[in-house]
């Protein structure tokens, strides 16, 4: 073994607490990157292939009722290669047994013919069979089955446009249309499920034998769905149709596609600010142990090694730490990579869900880690080199001295000799003390940025179901209904507030920007059901013009006193055009809101509902939901308390172990700046210590001058710490936001103080650490120093 590997063992065993240390930040960065990145090509691979083999339709289209004459009429819609028809039904479900309200879908399948667009994947039992008397066979969805418990053989019961059906299922089944099942953007698996029947017998129900309302295309090789669009709305127009639509308003496709650009985001965010850190460890780490080599340095060039050979070492010193975290991180980010992708099997359903760690993540990880790695301490490492053998012999110059900031300013006597001391070291050494002082400031920000989403998620929930929902049960009718039914739902049992509204589909345009949803009237001052902005501001619907949420009105490029053209896609179709009279910022969803009566009058329908929130004595919401389900006119009730179970069971739980894991890395970055910077002031300042020990100061003494400067740098790092946490997750809040969705951006007193308490945890743990070092120092073989 060549003398210098010897020196390289030499030096990593004695620094080795500091090189684990380091290793571990990047072992951080390197499994953050493979975690996110991992878990965004399984979802977005997984996607793909099961896109392709279910041949998901690129366009889609919802209407009243046409005949399936048109169905040739709309195979030769220009650029549409395929087109498929069908009926599909929203109606209640009920299970025996089980008093929560169930959504269900029905879709009807041929059974006679096979699929060629969205084909349900059959996972256990059989396909379903022509219908002809007694239960309905059904195939059910796979994640509805699953939290339900359900399987091949049992019951269930379904309102079917007023009439009690039982459903018989036969098979679990997956569909490319409903990967993520859930009413509204909400992953509601025991509440909303997915059934597939005989069309026929779905088709006889309904009275829509010869008919069908749902339209699925998919486009030929080159052509865009902008014009098939058109065409489609054109044809459908007369029959109810409800403006078409690509993959991009699909509801499964946009929160995964959401999920996806999530991943990619924080894949690239997060592990860079970790690798950032990692490299300014390595920078600082290696050009302070640099320069306490001097002597060393100065005797292998008087011994003929060349500043080649030297630089090497040096290098091989880095590359050593660094494959060691990369080692560790990729072992790590596939094991959580892994385990992330089964956290988000509960939530979007895949024939197979497929992991991998591609060779190409691989490699650029292992080159981002490397490469920062190197440019960090390439300067340290250039400038060890170019020392002269005479110049490295002797010890660095002295500062220049000079007094003082406090003694300048006449406040010397307030201070004890000790605090002069420490005052003296911070500001003869003005960067040094000014780059300790940031990376524990940024240490502290990464902690924050981990550990913020749960105040987030707190914030969400707190003001989505005690601030904008505080009714406890929301119910859907089957279509608009006189406004007097709220009176009737009044006096069910335990009832004890009603609010009405109105919603109905429209699409609003400004200049060239659209957008497709449904506009919502709501009485004049809502109780149950209110307008609420993220500061909690209380909105009312206005009476002359429409109220937008911020993300609609960014979409549409309007401000309050622009005029929006709305055109309505159900009821008359009307068109007319209304002034922007203000805008909120909510949470969920992009929506319009106007009063109520005054929606009525522009449609011209009288004073009609569709949507009723009520208020229930406490202990009796079960009592009611099983009341509604024996009224016909009911398309669908939810209660509040079940959609917030569901919502923390599933998105807060995946958001809460986000947060734990970004946590976990940020506290361990956290300890590895504070450590190494103690470490480092250790061994450049032990001459001084050992000499201040001879001239008799005692071990205590010694140490508080050393950790004195500690302390007062992470006192001052944790008040920016504070500001640039506070920047960072803003950033980052920004960079995931979403049309349908914004994370609120809410960092808790607690939150703050849980990373002050981790970096003070840091900085304890390294005090006891130096400490011990410094009682056991040799005074004797310290001070041998050439003079």
């Amino acid at each position: 073994m060549k003398a210098l590997d010897r020196k390289l063992l030499r030096d990593l065993r004695l620094m080795w607490s500091q090189a684990l240390t380091i290793a571990l930040v990047v072992a951080s960065g390197v499994a953050g990157f493979i975690t996110s990145f991992s878990a965004y090509d399984a979802l977005s691979w997984s996607r793909d292939l099961y896109y392709a083999d279910a041949r998901f339709a690129d366009v889609f289209a919802t209407l009243k009722r046409a005949p399936r004459s048109m169905e040739r009429q709309l195979e030769s819609i220009p650029g549409a290669a395929h087109v498929e028809t069908s009926l599909a039904q929203i109606v209640p479900i009920a299970i025996p047994n089980v008093a929560d309200p169930i959504i269900g879908r029905l879709i009807g399948l041929d059974a006679r013919a096979p699929q060629r667009l969205n084909k349900v994947h059959l996972r256990s039992g059989r396909m379903i069979a022509v219908h002809h008397t007694g239960a309905i066979e059904t195939l059910v969805s796979e994640g509805f089955a699953v939290a339900r418990q359900l399987k091949p053989g049992d019951r269930l019961n379904a309102l079917v446009n007023g009439k009690r059906e039982v459903l018989l299922i036969v098979g679990i089944a997956l569909s490319p249309e409903y990967i993520f099942a859930g009413m509204g953007g909400s992953p509601d698996q025991r509440g909303f499920g997915v059934f597939w029947v005989d069309r026929q017998a779905l088709a006889a129900a309904y009275n829509m034998e010869g008919a069908f309302n749902q339209v699925a295309v998919r486009l030929a090789p080159g052509a865009t769905e902008g014009p098939v669009i058109d065409h489609l709305n054109r044809l459908l127009a007369p029959f109810g149709g409800i403006t078409a639509h690509g993959r991009d308003l699909q509801m499964s496709h946009m929160i995964l596609d959401s999920e996806i650009k999530e991943q990619r985001v924080l894949g690239t965010v997060l592990p860079s600010i970790f690798l950032a850190v990692a490299g300014f460890l390595l920078n600082v780490v290696l050009g302070r142990q640099i320069a306490t080599q001097r002597e060393q340095v100065a005797a292998l060039k008087a011994l003929g090694y060349d500043n080649q050979a030297i630089g090497l070492h040096y290098l091989k010193l880095v590359l050593v730490i660094v494959v060691l975290g990369v080692v560790l991180g990729l072992a790590l980010g596939a094991a959580m990579g892994h385990w992330f992708v089964g956290i988000y099997a509960d939530v979007f359903r895949f024939p197979e869900l497929r992991y991998r760690v591609k060779p190409v993540l691989i490699l650029e990880a292992v080159g981002v880690a490397l490469s920062a790695a190197v440019l960090a301490t390439l300067n340290a490492i250039r400038a060890t080199v170019k020392l002269a053998p005479a110049e490295a012999m002797r010890p660095p110059a002295p500062g220049v001295y000079k007094p003082m900031l406090i003694e300048r300013w006449g406040l010397q006597h307030w201070v004890s000799p000790a605090v002069r001391m420490i005052f003296r070291t911070m500001e003869r050494r003005p960067l040094r003390t000014g780059l300790t002082i940031f990376g524990i400031a940024v240490a502290m920000a990464i902690v924050i940025t981990g550990a913020f989403w749960r105040d987030s998620i707190a914030v969400l929930m707190n003001t989505q179901f005690n601030q904008v929902l505080r009714g406890d049960v929301s119910i859907g009718f089957i279509e608009a209904t006189p406004a007097r039914i709220g009176h009737e739902m009044a006096k069910l049992p335990y009832v004890t507030a009603v609010e009405g509204a109105r919603t109905v589909a429209a699409r609003l345009v400004h200049a060239n920007h659209t957008w497709r949803g449904s506009l919502q009237g709501k009485v004049v001052q809502p109780e149950l059901h209110r307008i609420v902005g993220m500061d909690r501001q209380v909105f009312a619907p206005p009476l002359d013009g429409l109220l937008l949420t911020d993300r609609l009105a960014e979409r549409l490029m309007v401000k309050p006193g622009d005029t929006v053209r709305i055109e309505f896609l159900e009821g008359r179709l009307e068109t007319l055009e209304m002034v922007v009279t203000g805008v909120v910022n909510e949470m969920m969803g992009m929506n319009a809101y106007i009063e109520r009566h005054a929606l009525n009058r522009i449609l011209r329908e009288g004073d009609v509902i569709n949507q009723v929130t009520v208020a229930v004595e406490r202990g009796h919401e079960d009592a009611l939901l099983n009341k509604l389900k024996e009224l016909p006119r009911i398309a669908v009730a939810v209660s509040k308390s079940v959609m917030q179970r569901n919502i923390e069971e599933v998105t807060a739980r995946n958001v809460l172990v986000f947060s734990g894991i970004l946590t976990t890395f940020a506290t361990i970055i956290a300890i590895g700046v504070v450590y190494n910077n103690a470490r480092i002031a250790l061994a450049e300042r032990a001459w001084e210590l050992a000499s201040l020990r001879v001239l008799g100061f005692t071990r205590g003494e010694v140490s508080a001058f050393l950790l004195g400067e500690l302390a007062i740098e992470i006192a001052l790092a944790l008040p920016l710490g504070m500001v640039l946490g506070y920047l960072l997750s803003a950033a980052i809040v920004n960079l995931i936001k979403t049309d349908e969705f914004y994370f609120p951006f809410v960092i808790q007193p607690a939150t703050y103080a849980f990373a002050a308490l981790c970096v003070l945890a840091a900085g304890i743990v390294s005090a006891l650490i130096v400490r011990r070092r410094v009682d056991s120092l040799d005074l004797v073989g310290v001070l041998k120093t050439r003079e």
